[in-house]
């Protein structure tokens, strides 16, 4: 079992409990409503199948990319899935994905500079990318901060959490063009439902007086191609076929299953 796959396990089980939980109902909310409008062939989400990023989507192909099979209780169980060892591998032709979703990837990665190469390669030309991630600037990262010291965590404690400055920064250099960017779940870090529940008024003042201190962010980016005008229908590129079980064998001699 290799790091990315073990923390992002730590996660899932995470989002069991009652503040994870208090997340994910709003980040499913969130992707919902930005995915249900991206029009193309193929939508991609990278790992966390605990979240059904691409839920409300309506593109005729999705996908998921997890580094172990999913439950088969967990949502999103229906769709096609590809089991990659290693996400900064994917395999995908070049100019292939309309939409990806990076569901809290990128701050439990070796190497995330390296799977944002791989997302900016399989995307088309102006094709979209989505990513969601813990908020530093936040009471909740303020509370990881201190556990630090004390090894007392409140978030999965493997997590090196990106600033959207910093990670606007980085897909910038990959002639990724920054759109709007999201912040919520704005109540303090309670582990109890019960006073979770009691500060949800929280929601609109944080959205209203300070709204870049929720807890978690979603950033959007496009695919920009310098020189490039679409003329006609820019959803008309190659499809991802749909295949049975095979053994893919990269430069690494590991194997990639897809389903």
């Amino acid at each position: 079992m290799d790091a990315l796959e073990k923390n992002i396990i730590d996660l899932g089980a995470w989002l069991e409990l009652p503040a994870g939980s208090y997340i994910r109902q709003w980040e499913q909310a969130m992707l919902d409503k930005l995915t249900v409008d991206i029009f193309g062939f193929n939508a991609l989400q990278i790992g966390l199948p605990q979240i059904d990023a691409l839920a409300a989507s309506r593109m005729p192909h999705r996908w998921l990319t997890n580094s172990r099979m999913p439950d088969e209780n967990q949502p999103g169980q229906k769709r096609p899935v590809v089991v990659v060892h290693d996400f900064a591998e994917l395999p995908f032709d070049a100019h292939s994905i309309d939409l990806i979703v990076l569901p809290h990837v990128l701050e439990f990665a070796e190497e995330p500079h390296q799977i944002l190469r791989e997302v900016e390669r399989v995307l088309i030309p102006e094709g979209r990318v989505i990513i969601t991630g813990f908020n530093r600037a936040s009471l909740w990262g303020a509370r990881q901060a201190t556990g630090r010291l004390s090894k007392n965590y409140f978030l999965p404690k493997e997590g090196e959490f990106i600033s959207p400055p910093r990670l606007k920064d980085w897909l910038k250099l990959l002639n990724m063009e920054v759109g709007s960017s999201d912040f919520g779940c704005y109540a303090p870090p309670f582990k109890s439902e019960k006073w979770l529940q009691r500060y949800r008024f929280m929601e609109k003042a944080g959205q209203r007086w300070w709204p870049y201190f929720g807890a978690v962010y979603i950033l959007q980016a496009v695919k920009r191609v310098k020189g490039m005008h679409l003329i006609g229908p820019a959803w008309k590129q190659k499809r991802v076929s749909s295949t049975h079980a095979l053994p893919v064998a990269n430069k690494s001699k590991s194997i990639k299953w897809i389903i």
